[in-house]
Formats: C-alpha cells, sequence, structure tokens
C-alpha cells in the first residue's frame, strides 16, 4: 500500500470497455514526513477521492480485489481517503 496525494487526472477518448466508468487520477506517493517521492502512479478512483486529497493506494492484484474493479484491467486502485496518520 502506498499512500499520496492526488494531484491531476487522466483523460483517455479511448479505453477498455470495464474501465468506462471509473475516473483515472495521477498519484503522487509520500513518504512518512508527507514530502513526495518516488514516481507517480495513474489509479483507479473506487471511492470518488477528490483533488489534492490524501488517498490509500494499493497496487498488482490487490488493486483487482476490491468490489468494483473485479476482473478489470487495473494495476493500481484507490481504496481510502487518508483522514489522519498517528506515528507512536
Amino acid at each position: 500500500m502506498v499512500i499520496g496525494k492526488i494531484i491531476g487526472t487522466v483523460v483517455c477518448t479511448r479505453k477498455d470497455d470495464r474501465l468506462i466508468p471509473f475516473k483515472l487520477l495521477i498519484v503522487q506517493p509520500l513518504d512518512q514526513e508527507n514530502k513526495p517521492y518516488g514516481n507517480y502512479l495513474v489509479a483507479v478512483d473506487t471511492v470518488d477521492a477528490g483533488a489534492r486529497e490524501r488517498v490509500l493506494v494499493v497496487s498488482g492484484s490487490s488493486a483487482r480485489m476490491t468490489t468494483v474493479t473485479k476482473d478489470c484491467p487495473v494495476d493500481a486502485a484507490i481504496v481510502g481517503v487518508v483522514d489522519m496518520i498517528d506515528f507512536i
């Protein structure tokens, strides 16, 4: 899992029919100090996340295990909007 921030959207005029109902969002991974790191991810939005929100992203086979992405050609899915992070 990755925590990241939504920084943009991807618009596709043509895509697989199974992806038609989904928004595709660009996510910048964040480190423990909320600083950007690594490469951007394009993720399917399963929770109606909004611009600049912090989100929880799963990738690989986990991205295809949500109720809405089952059997869809996705490699990354937004599965939560982060309200708070508490390090102990």
